[in-house]
């Protein structure tokens, strides 16, 4: 799978806070095997970013979203040649129109949050395993509710930051119980403060050092690879 990209692709991938959030496909690769080709089912995705990286590496995609998708995103995928590889619905991620173990691969990145209640991200998580083949692979990136600063910065400068529910480590082993092996990563502590790309793109640079030397309570990011 491919980790270095162009700026303008990784932009689309990732689309915001990308230096730190584009550490999830390092993640992802070094700690499960995407290298043959996969049936992928990617949640939340208005923008389409993890469906584009999915299929410029061969994969086959599922890109759907709780509402219709946009033509942009469409549009996007086109622009990369990659629209013969990407199939395009309207999912619930709490009940996930989809037979049971039907794709090898389930992802999101920054979704579940937007459910903003801990029953329906439970049910998500259990469609997510429900739909999952033997061995399949589910991996994510999400936000953490981080330090106390975190949190009040969010509910005060953040348009939906009162209505998202921001999940915790602790959570994260109820996710996981059901599936044979979890590895995950928590990282960053300051760049979510940039107000612009730029400079939560400068930030960044300090997290590398700041990330391993703070309490995993204070970082924001939560990366991880459950496997079924």
């Amino acid at each position: 799978m491919k980790e270095q990209l162009p700026d303008k692709t990784l932009a689309d991938i990732i689309q915001w806070d990308i230096k730190n959030w584009s550490k999830c496909l390092v993640f992802w690769n070094e700690n499960a095997d995407l290298t043959a080709p996969k049936k992928v089912l990617a949640l939340g995705e208005r923008e389409g970013g993890m469906s584009l990286y999915f299929a410029l590496n061969g994969h086959d995609v599922i890109c759907s979203d709780y509402n219709v998708m946009p033509d942009t995103t469409k549009k996007m995928h086109e622009s990369y040649g990659v629209s013969d590889r990407i199939s395009y619905a309207e999912i619930d991620m709490k009940s996930i129109n989809l037979p049971d173990e039907s794709v090898d691969v389930v992802l999101f990145k920054s979704v579940i949050g937007a459910l903003g209640d801990a029953d329906d991200q439970a049910k998500a998580i259990s469609e997510i395993y429900r739909v999952l083949k033997k061995d399949g692979i589910f991996l994510f990136a999400e936000n953490l509710t981080g330090s106390k600063i975190h949190r009040y910065l969010r509910k005060k400068f953040v348009s939906w930051g009162e209505r998202w529910r921001y999940i915790n480590t602790a959570e994260i082993g109820k996710w996981g119980q059901n599936f044979r092996s979890k590895s995950t990563k928590s990282f960053g502590v300051i760049a979510l403060f940039g107000r612009s790309e730029k400079q939560r793109r400068f930030l960044s640079h300090f997290d590398r050092i700041l990330t391993p030397l703070t309490p995993s309570k204070w970082r924001y990011i939560l990366f991880g690879v459950f496997k079924k």
